[in-house]
Order: structure tokens, then C-alpha cells, then sequence
């Protein structure tokens, strides 16, 4: 089962983001809205999003230095610029503090949404590819988001799929846990969160994961995570940090 993509928005008046929620869930996607600054800086840590609408005119900080702001823990969400805004200075600005796109009000639904999965598109890692070779008695369809295991289909949350998969795709590799939180739960690497050692517990449980079977889901203490397969030497060595 696809996942259902989250798009933040950070809009102060009610009337527009209630237009453009619309727009998003009619796409098929959900809209998850924020007030104002504050209400994102306080509601972003627990939730995820792929991607940002970022109005420029906020109460308080502005839409831009907010942006500057999140680029500091966060250079890969894609933020769209979705603002009244028109100067060409401003379209400049947004761009240079690291904004993916610039949309003037007011927006049109058709191409709001094209423009998202633009971004979307842009954003995503060269490395999804459609299938996970080598990692057997595991199957990946990265496309259809299925997981097999010994050729018997496993159900997994949204969350636990993507976090497998990455580490997967690193396999081998030490994973920091702020790579973790940027790539899969696409939030700040200081965002205090145990989430992350909650995920790995599970999937070792569900996947025999432990170091009794072909693959091993382990912890290296003030590093990371790494998977690996149990009859190889990568686990006796501590390779390259992946991230």
C-alpha cells in the first residue's frame, strides 16, 4: 500500500489555508496546517512531512528567516515558497535561502500540485531504486512498497518500511541517528526523540533481525546503527560512516 504523501503549510490566514488544504487533498495527499512559526517549530519534531509551503508574510519571524532557520538542521526537505510576494528581489531571496521553488498567490490547483511532485521528484534519493538486490531471504518492491520475506508477504508500517529500506540500501555502513532523522524522519538531527531506538527494536523483533538469522540490526554505541549479514565480515570491523 502506497503511503500517503504530508504536505506542511505555514499560513496565517485561515481563509487561504483552508483553499490550499483543499487543493493538497484533492491531489490525494494530506495537508498538515501550521498557524504560525511558532506553531511549526513546536509541532514539526514529532511529525513528518516531505514537504513545506512556506507563506513569507508570517506574524513574528518571517517566512524567509524561518527557511534560513530550518536550513540549518535541514537540507533536504523541499520548501515551496507559496507567497503574495512578487518582486523579483524576494523570488531571488527565497532562492538563495534555499527555497526549491516560488509560487505567487494566488494558486492555481492544477499547477500547485504539478509543482509539488516536481519538487517531490527532485528531492528524492538517486539510490530508490525500484528493487533491493543481494539482500535475500528479503524482497524489496520499492515501487509498490511490499515486503517480502522468504517469499511470504510482511505487513510494515509506513515508517518501518522507509527506515528498513534505508538501512538496507546502506547495509553494511554506519548510520548516524541524525542521518536517520533528517532522511527518513525528515526532522532535525537535535530534535529529542527515542522514536528511532522504538523502530529498530521492532523490526528486529518482527524480522529476526537479532543476529540468529542471516542479518543482523545492530547498534553501535555513540555512532549509529548498521545492518549486516551475520556470515560476513563486515561485522567485525567497523566500516565507513555512511552518514
Amino acid at each position: 500500500m502506497s503511503r500517503t504523501l504530508q504536505i506542511g503549510l505555514v499560513e496565517d490566514d485561515p481563509t487561504q489555508a483552508k483553499i490550499i488544504a483543499t487543493m493538497i487533498q484533492n491531489a490525494g495527499m494530506d495537508c498538515l496546517h501550521y498557524a504560525t512559526e511558532l506553531d511549526f517549530r513546536r509541532r514539526m519534531g514529532p511529525e513528518s512531512i516531505d514537504l513545506l509551503l512556506l507563506d513569507w508574510n508570517l506574524p513574528g519571524v518571517s517566512g524567509l528567516e524561518l527557511l534560513k532557520e530550518l536550513r540549518q538542521s535541514n537540507a533536504t526537505l523541499p520548501v515551496i515558497f507559496l507567497t503574495g510576494n512578487d518582486q523579483e528581489q524576494d523570488i531571488v531571496l527565497g532562492r538563495q535561502a534555499g527555497a526549491d521553488d516560488y509560487i505567487v498567490k494566488p494558486a492555481r490547483a492544477a499547477e500547485l500540485v504539478a509543482r509539488i511532485n516536481a519538487a517531490l521528484r527532485r528531492a528524492a534519493p538517486p539510490s530508490q531504486m525500484h528493487m533491493i538486490d543481494g539482500v535475500e531471504p528479503f524482497g524489496f518492491d520499492l515501487e509498490r512498497r511490499r515486503l517480502t520475506l522468504h517469499g511470504e508477504p510482511v505487513e510494515l508500517t509506513d515508517r518501518e518500511f522507509d527506515l528498513l529500506v534505508f538501512l538496507f540500501q546502506r547495509r553494511g555502513k554506519v548510520v548516524s541517528r541524525e542521518t536517520l532523522l533528517s532522511q527518513v524522519w525528515r526532522v532535525g538531527p537535535n530534535v529529542a526523540t527515542r522514536s528511532i531506538d522504538t523502530y529498530v527494536s521492532r523490526l528486529r523483533k518482527r524480522l529476526g533481525l537479532q543476529g540468529d538469522s542471516e542479518w543482523r540490526l545492530e547498534g553501535i554505541y555513540q555512532h549509529g546503527y548498521r545492518l549486516v549479514r551475520t556470515s560476513s565480515d563486515e561485522a567485525d570491523e567497523m566500516p565507513a560512516r555512511a552518514g
